[in-house]
């Protein structure tokens, strides 16, 4: 199970999904009033602002919701002023971890990020010295039961990169700056992804069974528990099989 797309998978089997939607909301309302700030309040001009907006309403967040978090942004309503920024370091056996966040008290977030990696076996490093290893993407996501020839087509078709067929799951790869029509066009076919994002896929993989399967996994959700934590990126690769040990 790879770190890059399949720790969804892994929450969702955790039932975790639900008890998040709070923490999901946070994290979201976050992303669009950043995006609003830099990019201004008109989604068709702003990409960033477009995909944190299409990402909310695929989460069920109320469109008032979604109209304070961009009036928050562009100043028409008071909000907090959030730093954004990127932490990056090692978890358990050497896996390569890049850890985006948005915070309003950059001191609070950094010790608390420290004691998540030092807990579970890490470390964080300097800038660099991880994000290397990595290459920001479009990802779109597929379930098995459907039909990879059709999925295929119209993703070259619509101006994809690639598209993989990962045994549980088909993914289309794209340009960050193309996602978006990319992404449209495949829905225009009337094909249906599980997800779609712009994300950050590892270029190797770092195999992990046992304890350090274990410590990662509980570092991952770790991570992504913290309220200044936007998204996790890790090159880990987990089995199935593993996978049910540890859950049981």
């Amino acid at each position: 199970m790879a770190g890059h797309s399949k720790w969804a998978n892994i929450k969702h089997r955790k039932g975790a999904q639900d008890a998040r939607r709070g923490k999901i909301f946070t994290k979201l309302i976050k992303e669009i009033t950043i995006a609003a700030k830099i990019g201004g309040g008109d989604p068709l001009a702003n990409p960033r602002l477009r995909q944190a907006i299409d990402k909310a309403k695929g989460e069920n967040m109320p469109k008032d919701t979604i109209e304070r978090a961009v009036k928050k942004g562009t100043g028409d309503l008071d909000g907090v002023n959030y730093e954004e920024g990127i932490f990056e370091g090692y978890g358990p056996g050497g896996v390569a971890v890049i850890v985006e966040f948005m915070t309003d008290n950059r001191t609070r977030t950094v010790a608390d990020v420290r004691h998540i990696f030092t807990k579970h076996n890490g470390s964080l490093g300097v800038s660099g010295s991880v994000s290397f290893l990595f290459d920001r993407k479009g990802l779109i996501s597929f379930g098995p039961d459907q039909d990879f020839d059709t999925i295929f087509e119209a993703a070259l078709e619509s101006g994809a990169e690639d598209v993989k067929d990962e045994g549980d799951a088909f993914e289309v790869i794209t340009d960050p700056s193309s996602f978006i029509e990319v992404r449209d066009s495949i829905a225009a076919k009337g094909l249906q992804w599980d997800t779609a994002e712009v994300t950050m896929i590892p270029q190797t993989m770092v195999n992990l069974e046992g304890k350090q399967a274990e410590q990662m996994l509980k570092m991952m959700d770790k991570l992504e528990d913290n309220d200044d934590v936007q998204n996790v990126y890790a090159n880990f690769d987990i089995s199935d099989e593993e996978i049910g040990n540890i859950m049981g």
